[in-house]
């Protein structure tokens, strides 16, 4: 195999075109065979096939520097930049990441994960290049979706008004190129991308504004009239009015088209938009009919597309986001206030049957956390009841808005938090482990965790009713049916706790999927002669503070289980809690994730070596009951 002999991005010069195209077959089959066995990203990796080889073919990576957006793109790159050999461990436990980061490879210039970051730290990349006196080049690659985000367009903001040299390269594998339209770009991108086009333009520029008197406004009339020609035939105006000369569109699939056009641009020293489209899941039939399927995908067989696993008994396949999206459906049908919001993940939400029930009701704002929060909140004045279903790590992104335009004014906005706690194989980035602690402080903000599928639907209707705002997080995937004999489910009550089991040796109070874990463990506590009493927690905020106060005085020994960093999470409140009542002699020990960013592996994995599994819980517990 070709691939097998390239060993860096150098290796590549050697092979002629038919070599090249023979390498992006191998590059797909390696991408299509590997995930079918890990799981990741299939149908956005299929389509840069061709795009990552020209481009480590043109440039000089890592003296040059490309900044992969998002990153869900970068196993061609992984591939070509010497860790083919270590490929089959994607995503998994202390094997490569499946995403660019820093640290693993010098050709990852940035770690990546989240949309839209790109075109920023290339500038900045550039700008210190400069600063220090280099001359490499600088690539950003940017997916059209990533676009929607204001980020992107700060970023293209700031680079247009430096004028530095730095590409962008637009990859949309969201339109398609006609053969006419295509013939007729490709030759106006040759044109444009010329020495002697540049040259002609600086000249024709320098001899208007000589002219006494009228030069500068016969050369400003020049220069619109050649924007409105470029304009007619090119999609390109924006990127041009920002600063940026703008190039193309062109195949994102014809190498040789690939190399001369870059080959061209690498001669530029300006702000260069190059705008290639793309085939989403190109290569392989299931991804290209599905695209958004095969996004994100969990292991699968090759020859029918058919997920593994993906048939088990019914009850075993209730996901969280398919409960949402089912109940707020059902709850819409009775209100017809309720409206939904999400960022270009309708799909990942379980919005689907929503949009398809209330198309009119569905708002997917693109890449755009913070305008998405805001927009409920403007929603939210008018007298609707906004639903804002974001994943956890995502909305990180919508910090201020969620304080300054949601809690200060005190709306009704609730936030539905998909992927909180340990998401596992995509790692650092999308962990979802940091909400509990930067939301529980907000004033105004009640803040839920439901254990299963019945207490988050409770949980939602609870939160349509409030005039405040309100947020619920509930974790990926699979909810666990406990099958013990203990109480569960009793009525949701505002800022009351769940007391699941009743005992008196210990304490374990548990937060959302934790819960189950935490009884599990209680069952082994029992077996070892102790009572332990079990906790479900509900309200993160407010907190159950006259149940903790009648636990810390009658058991002095509490662990806390929460899938949320330990700094200002919920054992943080606990432990405030306690403070605030002044009670003696009572020890908290809290489990959850220490200050660490968490990486990628498999849930379970993870969650044995963090402590929060039954087993972790058990240990916890018993440690802190063999204390004097």
């Amino acid at each position: 195999m070709l691939i097998e002999r390239i060993k860096s991005p150098r290796d590549l010069k050697s092979l002629n075109i038919e070599e090249l195209k023979t390498l992006s077959e191998e590059l797909r089959s390696l991408i299509i065979e590997r995930v079918s066995i890990n799981g990741g990203h299939l149908a956005s990796n299929l389509g840069v096939v061709e795009l990552t080889i020209a481009l480590h073919y043109v440039f000089a990576s890592p003296e040059d520097k490309i900044i992969w957006d998002v990153g869900h793109q970068s196993y061609p790159h992984k591939l070509l930049t010497g860790r083919y050999g270590e490929f089959p461990t994607i995503r998994q436990y202390k094997g490569i990441s499946g995403f660019p980061r820093i640290g693993e490879s010098p050709h990852d210039i940035f770690g990546t994960g989240h949309s839209s970051t790109s075109i920023s730290a290339a500038l900045g990349v550039a700008e210190a290049r400069d600063v220090k006196g280099d001359s490499f080049k600088v690539i950003a690659v940017i997916g059209d979706g990533a676009l929607t985000s204001g980020l992107a367009f700060e970023g293209l903001n700031h680079a247009g008004h430096l004028k530095k040299d730095l590409v962008v390269i637009l990859n949309d594998n969201e339109m398609s190129i006609s053969r006419n339209v295509g013939a007729m770009s490709n030759y106006l991108s040759k044109v444009l991308t010329g020495t002697f086009y540049r040259r002609l333009k600086k000249e024709t520029k320098a001899l208007l504004e000589g002219i006494p008197r009228i030069g500068g406004s016969v050369a400003k009339i020049a220069q619109k009239a050649e924007g409105s020609l470029k304009g007619f035939f090119l999609p390109g105006g924006l990127f041009e009015d920002l600063g940026f000369n703008y190039v193309g569109p062109v195949d994102g699939h014809d190498i040789p088209l690939l190399l001369d056009t870059l080959q061209r641009i690498k001669e530029v020293k300006e702000p260069i938009l190059f705008h290639v489209v793309t085939k989403k899941g190109k290569g392989y039939k299931f991804s290209e009919e599905d695209p958004c399927v095969y996004h994100g995908i969990g292991p699968f067989e090759v020859e029918t597309g058919i997920v593994s696993g993906a048939s088990p008994a019914a009850e075993e396949c209730v996901l969280f986001s398919d409960v949402f999206g089912s109940a707020l459906t059902e709850l819409a049908a009775v209100d017809e206030r309720v409206v939904a919001i999400t960022a270009a993940m309708k799909e990942g939400t379980g919005l689907t049957p929503f949009a398809e029930r209330f198309p009119r009701r569905l708002y997917d704002v693109g890449i755009a956390e913070p305008h998405a929060v805001t927009f409920a909140a403007g929603l939210a004045v008018q007298g609707l009841r906004p639903v804002v279903a974001i994943y956890s790590t995502f909305l990180q992104r919508a910090y201020d808005e969620i304080i300054h335009d949601v809690c200060l004014q005190n709306l009704p906005v609730v936030f539905a938090i998909d992927r909180a706690g340990i998401v596992g194989e995509d790692g650092a980035t999308h962990q979802g482990l940091f909400d509990i602690s930067f939301l529980r402080h907000i004033p105004n903000l009640v803040l839920m965790a439901p254990k299963d599928d019945t207490e988050l639907r409770e949980m939602l209707r609870f939160a349509l009713k409030q005039n405040g705002p309100v947020a619920f997080r509930y974790p990926r995937g699979r909810i666990w049916q406990y099958t013990g004999e203990e109480r569960c489910n009793t009525p949701l009550e505002r800022g009351r706790a769940e007391v699941v089991r009743e005992g008196k040796d210990i304490a374990l109070i548990a937060v959302g999927t934790t819960v189950f874990p935490a009884l599990k463990a209680a069952e082994t506590l029992r077996k070892d002669g102790f009572d332990p009493c079990v906790i479900n927690a509900r309200f993160i905020k407010p907190l159950d503070e006259a149940l903790l106060a009648s636990l810390f005085s009658r058991i002095k020994r509490i662990v806390t289980v929460e899938e949320n960093l330990l700094a200002g999470g919920f054992g943080s409140a606990v432990l405030e809690c306690l403070n605030k009542t002044g009670t003696a002699d009572v020890t908290v020990k809290r489990v959850g994730i220490g200050d660490v960013f968490v990486e990628h592996g498999s849930p379970a994995i993870l969650r044995k070596k963090y402590g929060l599994d039954e087993e972790g819980i058990y240990k916890a517990a018993l440690s802190l009951l063999k204390t004097e």
